[in-house]
């Protein structure tokens, strides 16, 4: 890029002139520009670790690019021999979040506030940290304290949104804030990856393949944007894409346990036969029993009845004989007929897959207490599972949490993509429910 011949990356990190956010962002953006640079940061950040003598202010500089190279105890070495002022402190506070340890993170971007960094971004750094680290509420009251042109930017719209996305808030307001974010920045990894999961979540894979395509372009690259970029590589079969996605994080975080056992996962799926024919139309009979009942103009007594049952979709009405109905209170047989009907509609008929279920794990809704009935009926959404683990649920048709109740951990490893990390996420989500896998 036009920029490369003027920005010399290997200048910058060995010479003693000035280093600030200015030159941060410039090596970043250089990288970004010619993925090639990245090595050129590598290998003079090696010269400058190689040389006797070092100021305080070279512990800074070396620390600064440790911590873009993602080796961040490396990084929080450096930077604690440095010269303990404002860019030293706001680095550390990065590698300590990169390392999950927040509290120490926290302090950090307070103490590079008072040593003099820019105000807003600490204040939006500790936003960020307060989110991961679960204090949700003193996130939003963070942002909240925030006024003027930091409003606008597109790290603070960022924030926001994901903020609001783990309080449980609009869905469309945290899409407007992503989209804004985005608009004054079309560059923000952060932002682009918001924008990618909202989209992937609602099933728009292709706009959600292109945002996480640009976020990754970005250095350093989005670690979510490359875990789900892959996940989307491989429903398209493009698993060396995939693989290349996952060895990216490998390259900077050799112990990320997903991304080792997603990169095996993709290896050895380039190497299987695919029946893409067969797969298409297990996807579309998936897509068709995992049409709720409330879809259908159904009688007000059939609507009652099928909800008591615990009875969602059509799925659930194909693991249903006519007899368990029938069995049901105030379900007689006009309803039965009615019923039978809309099921031919869209060719199917009541009990084609009862043998899926196993007759001591049929919910008794009338033996349900009604707050136990409101857990079976919560949509699978809620339990928010990673991109991967959601997939697997709509090609196997559950929309619900009782569907899913209905599933033993065999019958999810059959999915396609759906291994036994995802297998482990999905138990330890219910396990917070109080909740377990059929046979389990």
């Amino acid at each position: 890029m036009a920029q490369g011949l003027q920005f010399d990356v290997r200048q910058v990190v060995l010479s003693s002139g000035s280093f600030g956010p200015r030159e941060i962002e410039q090596l970043m953006d250089a990288i970004a520009g010619d993925s090639s640079e990245h090595d050129t940061l590598r290998d003079a950040v090696g010269e400058l670790q190689a040389r006797e003598e070092k100021s305080p202010a070279d512990m800074v500089r070396l620390g600064a690019c440790l911590c873009m190279l993602g080796r961040y105890y490396a990084a929080i070495e450096a930077l604690r021999k440095g010269d303990g002022g404002a860019l030293a402190h706001f680095c550390l506070a990065k590698c300590f979040f990169a390392r999950q340890q927040y509290d120490e993170a926290l302090h950090s971007y307070s103490a590079a506030e008072r040593a003099g960094y820019n105000a807003d971004q600490c204040a939006l750094g500790r936003a960020e940290t307060q989110r991961y680290a679960g204090h949700l509420a003193a996130a939003l009251a963070t942002l909240d304290k925030l006024s003027g042109a930091v409003e606008q930017t597109a790290e603070y719209l960022a924030q926001r949104a994901a903020t609001v996305a783990a309080l449980g808030g609009n869905p469309q307001e945290v899409v407007a804030l992503y989209e804004r974010a985005v608009e004054a920045d079309r560059t923000h990894a952060g932002a682009l990856f918001g924008l990618a999961l909202e989209n992937d979540r609602r099933g728009n894979d292709d706009v959600a393949l292109r945002l996480y395509q640009s976020s990754v372009s970005r250095f350093p690259a989005h670690v979510g944007s490359l875990l789900n970029l892959g996940l989307l590589y491989e429903d398209r079969e493009h698993f060396d894409r995939a693989a290349q996605c996952y060895r990216r994080i490998l390259d900077v975080y050799p112990d990320h346990l997903r991304a080792r056992l997603f990169f095996k996962d993709a290896e050895a799926s380039g190497d299987q036969y695919y029946d893409e024919d067969a797969q298409k139309k297990r996807d579309r009979i998936s897509h068709v029993l995992s049409i709720p009942v409330t879809d259908f103009e159904l009688s007000v007594r059939s609507r009652n009845c099928l909800q008591k049952m615990g009875i969602m979709t059509l799925g659930d009405l194909c693991r249903c004989t006519e007899q368990e109905l029938l069995a049901s209170k105030n379900f007689g047989e006009t309803s039965l007929v009615e019923i039978k009907e809309m099921m031919a509609s869209k060719g199917l008929r009541l009990g084609q897959l009862a043998a899926e279920r196993h007759a001591a794990d049929i919910f008794e809704p009338e033996s349900l207490s009604a707050d136990e009935q409101a857990m079976l009926s919560r949509p699978i959404a809620e339990l928010n599972l990673s991109v991967r683990a959601r997939k697997c649920m709509i090609r196997l048709g559950v929309s619900v949490i009782g569907e899913l109740l209905r599933r033993t951990g065999d019958d999810l490893l059959e999915c396609k993509n759906f291994g036994v990390t995802s297998l482990n996420e999905v138990r330890e989500k219910l396990a917070l429910l109080g909740l377990k896998l059929r046979g389990e």
